[in-house]
């Protein structure tokens, strides 16, 4: 499909001019500004704001996203702003920080979310650790976390532990190996299944258990193999 031509008004802006002035926009507020506004509307509320309550204080005269904008993130700024424990403590706590994320993304956020957002949110690992399973995580927090998505959870928690026993990834036969003496695994087809048991299937299943280890601060050789 060819792409829209843009409005003629907007065509004839000069480039130059425009990255000028919204360069000046953007220094109307400093960092030390933005801050003194976040800790001053904390201080009206009684607790650390999310977006929405930082927009609808009457007394705030700037806007979530240029708070984001300064500060890569919402929760950044509000670490900055020292509003943000430094050491994620409760459930409480983790699902706050998963809602307001969810609310500046606009959308259920991922682990690659938080991946990207490391230093102003805790890690995968500590939601696992804390709820049983990202997905978990997420429904407490009230997001609809599809049936599948928990599922695939429920099998990448299953392949760590498999693979903790055996210090390496688990491979296919393993896999079939460990169901035989527990039932609760899942099946390695169904396992299969949910990559569309396309060719990779279970290298990609191996990948997220990868990550998953490697997020507990083990390195994993180029043979799958871990101490």
């Amino acid at each position: 499909m060819a792409r829209k031509p843009p409005y003629r008004a907007v065509a004839k802006i000069d480039p130059a001019a425009l990255a000028s002035f919204q360069a000046g926009i953007r220094k109307r507020y400093s960092n030390d500004q933005i801050l003194g506004e976040l800790r001053d509307s904390a201080e009206r509320l009684g607790r650390s704001p999310t977006m929405r309550e930082f927009a609808a204080d009457p007394e705030t005269s700037v806007h979530p996203q240029t708070v984001i904008e300064h500060f890569g993130s919402w929760n950044a700024a509000k670490r900055e702003a020292g509003l943000v424990p430094r050491r994620f403590a409760t459930r409480e706590e983790l699902v706050g920080l998963l809602r307001e994320l969810g609310e500046e993304l606009g959308r259920v956020p991922t682990a690659k979310d938080l991946d990207e957002r490391r230093g102003s949110m805790p890690s995968k690992s500590l939601y696992w650790h804390t709820f049983g399973s990202l997905a978990g995580a997420l429904r407490e927090a009230g997001f609809d976390v599809p049936l599948g998505e928990e599922r695939l959870e429920r099998a990448v928690e299953q392949g760590v532990m498999l693979a903790r026993k055996l210090k390496r990834l688990p491979r296919f036969a393993d896999w079939a190996a460990a169901r035989k003496r527990d039932g609760t695994l899942l099946t390695e087809w169904q396992v299969y299944r949910m990559f569309d048991a396309r060719r990779g299937a279970w290298s990609t299943f191996q990948f997220l258990i990868k990550e998953r280890l490697e997020d507990e601060g083990r390195a994993i050789g180029s043979d799958g193999r871990f101490s």
